[in-house]
């Protein structure tokens, strides 16, 4: 599976770029373990709530074609930087708001922003402009298993934290913590880009490369699918506590599922980087897809007990967030690596959108209908249509390289 990846340089670019996605995603997945808390404070109630978070969402998706566009013209050195800094104020400014205003923009807007621009399409852009192309989808797998592991250790933690520290402590905690990646922009870029990916003369430019993208029905039958992919992943990981508490089972259950999702997508992210290595990445997508609404069905049957949720976490786990490397592997494959970062960063913009319906629907639903049920019927249905739509994308055939 690592067989690409032969040459110590190449391990530093792919692990410096998981360690820095494994801070920012650990901290974004895990803020639905302060809803309630926050709510008890502020009084705040639970649709504002789920409103900034909802915000978040699609400024987090929004900041991803912007600093990805930034990145390809300006190199990603300043943006990683400058993402990590604004995450941590952000996560510092939370504490402070005590009004729906001020937790918009302290969440919905500072630590959305920063996440953003120290996450996928930047990191992803980062790295691939510094691998050949035959560890590109490996490498992309790891990355994004950093990710997964960062939620896997942040949930249980910040959990703590907030038994211990109370909500504001763990805040602030989560706002050094943020800060201890900044070193690690460093490792990344000490590689240079290889030659074959530098501009060349006649570059159209990113303009000219999105104008082209869009027009594309295969891109944009993919930024469909991972429309659904957001609203799936945004409201689990903004309402799986008030879930969790629906069933009558203490808060632990919500942090220990969180974790147990991002473990299982940790293998789910590897797996997902050597299947597009060896199959055409649309049908890895559809699969994926299509095994989210089998699930949600399963669990809607089930008990609803402690097993039953870790269950479903460890399945759901497998596909959270690892239709990222397909997913950009098809938008390689369509445009080439020149403007990854901002063509990567559209997707992305996407199942933001789709992010933001999810956690904000998610909190209406439950205000005006008590429960979550018919936002678990949505799901099955979106997850349906995402599989489906993945299936026309046009893409050659996979030429498996030969190793020595």
């Amino acid at each position: 599976m690592f067989r690409s990846l032969d040459r110590p340089a190449l391990w530093v670019v792919t692990l410096s770029a998981a360690a820095i996605l494994a801070m920012t995603m650990g901290a974004r997945q895990s803020l639905g373990l302060f809803v309630s808390p926050i709510n008890t404070s502020t009084g705040l109630g639970l649709a504002s709530i789920s409103f900034a978070l909802a915000v978040g969402q699609f400024m987090w998706g929004l900041a991803q074609p912007v600093a990805g566009a930034v990145a390809d013209r300006y190199g990603p050195g300043r943006v990683l930087v400058g993402g990590l800094i604004i995450l941590a104020i952000g996560s510092a400014l939370t504490p402070l708001m005590t009004g729906t205003v001020g937790m918009v923009m302290a969440l919905g807007v500072f630590s959305a922003i920063g996440a953003g621009a120290g996450s996928f399409s930047v990191l992803i852009g980062a790295a691939s402009n510094r691998l050949p192309l035959a560890a590109r989808g490996t490498a992309s797998g790891i990355i994004n298993a950093g990710g997964s592991f960062g939620q896997f250790v942040f949930a249980p933690i910040l959990q703590k934290l907030i038994q211990g520290l109370g909500w504001m402590g763990a805040m602030w905690s989560m706002a050094l913590i943020t800060l201890a990646a900044l070193p690690l922009v460093g490792m990344l870029l000490r590689t240079p880009p290889l030659k074959e990916h530098e501009p060349v003369s006649g570059d159209r430019g990113v303009l000219s490369a999105m104008r082209e993208a869009l027009h594309d029905r295969s891109y944009l039958c993919l930024h469909a699918g991972f429309f659904t992919c957001g609203f799936h992943i945004a409201f689990l990981v903004t309402h799986l506590p008030g879930e969790v508490d629906l069933c009558g089972l203490p808060p632990a259950v919500a942090s220990w599922s969180l974790a147990i999702i991002g473990l299982a997508n940790i293998f789910g992210s590897l797996y997902a980087g050597h299947a597009v290595t060896r199959h055409r990445s649309k049908y890895v997508l559809f699969w994926m897809y299509a095994s989210r609404a089998m699930l949600v069905a399963i669990y809607l049957l089930a008990p609803r007990t402690e097993t039953t949720f870790y269950l479903f976490a460890a399945g759901l786990g497998f596909t959270w967030l690892a239709t990222v490397p397909p997913t950009a592997a098809i938008v390689g494959k369509l445009f080439g690596v020149r403007y990854l970062a901002t063509l990567f960063g559209l997707t992305l913009l996407s199942h933001q959108i789709g992010g933001f319906l999810g956690a904000w629907l998610g909190g209406l639903a439950f205000v005006h209908l008590g429960d979550y049920n018919w936002m678990w019927y949505a799901d099955i249905v979106l997850a349906g249509a995402a599989a489906l739509v993945n299936l026309p994308i046009r893409e050659a055939r996979v030429t498996r390289p030969a190793y020595a």
